[in-house]
């Protein structure tokens, strides 16, 4: 997989790319949570925004679009990851629910990826020298993966181990379970997203409504991870980028002081 060369690019010019990388991924995360929220027969379609994400990582998360304009030598190692994840995803995707055992790659791979692109994103927000709508967007749209992620992952433990989650508002009966999309085609189903994604962003948000609960030590433990998670992320970028705005708006204010006032 070859990428063009970038390391040429002026510092104009790499500031442009990460803020267009911002904004298309939180346009396509805004994607996949509108797919979440349709008709269960159309929420296949967020399938399509997982991947367009995987991808758009991959081949956006670079060093060479960063203020040093030099590559890393983790980028390869990175976009084979992200490679690998991507194949996991679709052969989960397309795989019968009797191959419950398809589900652990895709949890080990995207747990890797997503945190090593998360770490990534910070990095790029912190070397970001002005607080504008773009890097407040890729700030959005980190928060947003990183709950994203959360309900694939709830979702592939379900997948693996039926009855990790329970719902309150349903007894009796599977709200979890896997529909088929289609009669004419068995082998291709599909896991509900959309309320394992509803519990992944209060597990996030650390809001907590009880109408959804993990009910085996491993999805517990995943919701702990993520209810811990997301604060952290805030107070980290939060604090990032506070203190840019801050220092940029002082840097403003010295350079309107009149000289020895």
């Amino acid at each position: 997989m070859r990428f063009p060369h970038r390391a040429s690019l002026s510092s104009e010019a790499r500031l442009r790319r990460r803020h267009r990388f911002y904004i298309r991924l939180l346009l396509i995360t805004l994607f996949v949570m509108t797919c979440l929220a349709l008709p269960r027969n159309l929420v296949s379609l967020a399938g399509i925004g997982y991947s367009l994400t995987t991808m758009l990582l991959m081949v956006e998360l670079e060093g060479s679009i960063r203020h040093g304009g030099k590559g890393n030598p983790l980028d390869l190692p990175y976009r084979l990851l992200g490679l690998l994840t991507l194949l996991a995803q679709w052969f989960w995707y397309f795989t019968p629910l009797s191959h419950r055992e398809s589900g652990w790659p895709l949890l080990v791979l995207t747990t890797l990826f997503v945190g090593w692109s998360v770490l990534r994103l910070v990095g790029f927000l912190a070397e970001e020298k002005h607080v504008n709508g773009s890097v407040l967007m890729g700030a959005i749209s980190g928060y947003l993966l990183l709950g994203l992620t959360a309900g694939l992952l709830f979702t592939g433990l379900e997948t693996i181990q039926p009855g990790s989650f329970s719902n309150l508002h349903i007894q009796g009966s599977s709200q979890f379970a896997t529909d088929p999309i289609s009669q004419a085609s068995p082998h291709l189903q599909l896991v509900d997203f959309a309320r394992l994604n509803y519990f992944a962003f209060v597990c996030l948000s650390t809001v907590g409504f009880g109408d959804v609960l993990p009910t085996t030590p491993l999805s517990q433990m995943s919701a702990v991870a993520f209810t811990v998670i997301g604060p952290i992320y805030m107070a980290v970028v939060m604090g990032l980028l506070i203190g840019r705005y801050a220092a940029g708006k002082a840097v403003r204010t010295d350079r309107d002081e009149p000289p020895g006032a």
